[in-house]
This record gives structure tokens, sequence and C-alpha cells, in this order.
């Protein structure tokens, strides 16, 4: 009977070793299997990393908050943003002609509902072929599941470099709105007046709480789908602005002399950025290039249907021209 008993004891050991050899199996294959779906997944949400656009069906592949950012800066922002900052708009490729080639090498849970997963990312033509002067880069995918999916939260640590962006724009779009109302309200008032009064601004240099600009007040009528630019002038200098918190106005403007007196006034009031006044000033090209655009963003933020814009005896220009 104690040799018997010996025989079951035994027979129950090795079973329960079994078992758990069995358990371990099978935990090692779910978390196998978790794995790759997790870089399955994430390998489809850089389907939609933002390469010279955002996507609008990526909101159904990112965070509400990530989206709402992106799409702030994609498309509620002044256009020259993607000029000024292309890392907001390039997140991996550049602006070289050549697409991403991802492939993900890792996901790591970092708790029950976030992850980040590492991407390799090569540069490729498109027949497909790879650049071989593009080295290989190492990018962080952010992911996050909500209601049981995971979704893209963030890439490479972008969304707080783009709410910092985002609060410093909207602070210098404020001032820039304080410097126009100014020149509409008390220049435009000396100049025969149109239905609407919309001043180009070329910002020559900005410093705390005063602006040195080239500065163009202009009267426009609205004919048809046409701004035809009935009065104004250039008024250049340096102003002056009070206020805090996304609330300016201008205490004092100091202009440019005209005639025989403007290179000398021109020279003290610009000081160490009078080249830069002078490049801009003197350039027609660059002026009529910031005022389309600052006429586009115009139309589009007051609603005109509007697609030109023109001075008296020149031909129209179209605004929808990039």
């Amino acid at each position: 009977m104690p040799h018997r008993y010996r025989q079951v004891r035994q027979l129950l050991q090795i079973m329960k070793k079994i078992g758990v050899l069995l358990v371990a199996a099978i935990l090692m294959t779910s978390c196998g299997n978790q794995k790759q779906q997790m870089k399955d997944r994430a390998a489809e949400l850089c389907k939609y990393i933002p390469d010279h656009e955002l996507q609008e069906q990526s909101r159904d592949y990112m965070t509400e908050d990530f989206y709402a950012v992106l799409d702030t800066m994609f498309n509620h922002l002044p256009e020259h943003e993607a000029m000024d900052h292309e890392w907001l708009y390039y997140f991996v490729t550049g602006n070289g002609g050549t697409m991403a080639d991802y492939e993900v090498v890792d996901v790591e849970l970092t708790d029950k509902t976030h992850a980040v997963a590492t991407i390799s990312v090569r540069q490729k033509w498109e027949d497909g072929s790879f650049d071989p002067a593009s080295d290989i880069e190492e990018h962080k995918l952010y992911m996050e599941k909500v209601n049981g999916v995971w979704l893209m939260s963030d890439f490479d640590g972008h969304k707080a470099d783009c709410i910092r962006h985002i609060a410093i724009n909207r602070e210098e779009q404020t001032v820039r709105q304080a410097v126009s109302d100014y020149l509409a309200g008390e220049i435009g008032e000396h100049y025969r007046k149109g239905e609407r009064c919309i001043p180009t601004l070329m910002m020559v240099h900005e410093d705390s709480l005063r602006v040195w600009g080239d500065f163009w007040v202009l009267w426009y009528n609205v004919v048809g789908d046409t701004l035809k630019c009935v009065s104004g002038g250039n008024h250049s200098g340096l102003m002056s602005l009070e206020g805090e918190n996304g609330h300016y106005t201008v205490t004092s403007f100091e202009q440019t002399a005209d005639g025989a007196a403007y290179e000398a006034s021109a020279k003290r009031i610009f000081g160490d950025y009078y080249d830069i006044y002078q490049n801009m000033h003197s350039n027609e090209a660059v002026r009529e290039a910031v005022r389309k655009e600052q006429l586009r963003e115009y139309a589009k933020r007051h609603g005109l249907n509007v697609r030109y814009y023109q001075d008296y005896g020149w031909p129209a220009v179209d605004l929808t021209d990039m």
C-alpha cells in the first residue's frame, strides 16, 4: 500500500509539472501573439504619420487630443508656417522627393493602456528603390488604448512641440492683429476709404513689446470675385505696444521720414536690422508674395468669396495661385 501510494504521489507530481509547463507555454504563446498583434497595429498606424498632409481618415487612428493638435497645425495656422517649421509638416520624410518605408522593430507596453513602438525608417523613391544616401532612422510611435482600440497618441514627442508652437503662434497673431488694427484705424483714416482696409505686414524684427516692420496700408473694394485696391501707401517703422495675455494695443509708432531724410531715419529706427528691412522694402517680389498670402488668409478668415486682387491699371493677381 505505501509503495502504491508513492507511485500515485509521483504521478501527481509529474502531472503537476506538466500542467505548469503547459500553462507557461500557453502564456508564452499568448504573449508572443499579443506582441505580434501590437507590432501589426503599430505598422498600420504608421500609414497615418503626417507626411506633407494630415489625412482626414487619420482621425480614426489617433487619439482625439493628438488629432486636434495636428489639425490645428495643418489646417488652422498661416500657410507660411510650413516654410518656417518644416518638421511640423514633414515628420519623417522631409521635403526631398522620397517616401518613408516603415518597419516596426519592437513594441513595449508601459502599462495596460500605453505602449511605445520603435520604428525604423528608410527613404525610398517612387519606383520602390531605396535612396542610398539616406540613413536608417529610428523613431518612437506612442500608442494609447481607447475603448479597446490602440491609437496613435504621439510621435517623437511632437505633440508637446506642437502645443508650444500653437501657443507662441497665437501670441504672435494677437500682436500682429493689434498692429493691423492700429494701421487700419489710425493710418487708414488718412486715405480714400474703400470697403475694407487690409494692411500688409512685413515683420523685420520683434522684441518683447516692440515691432519693427515694413507696413503697407491698403484699402479695397470687393467687386465680384476681386479685391480691387482703391488707395494706400507704405508706412515703415517701429511700433511699441502694451498689454499681456493676448490683449495688446499700440502705444506709439515711429515712422521713417519722407524724401531726403528717409535713409537717415530708417537707419536710426531699424539700427542693426536696417539691412534686413532694406532687403524687404526694395524687393517687390517678396512684398507681393507676402501680400498675396495675407490677403488669402484674410479672405478665408472673413469668409470672402474672392479669387483675385488688383491694383489700378495692373492685371488681376490670382490668390489661389501658390
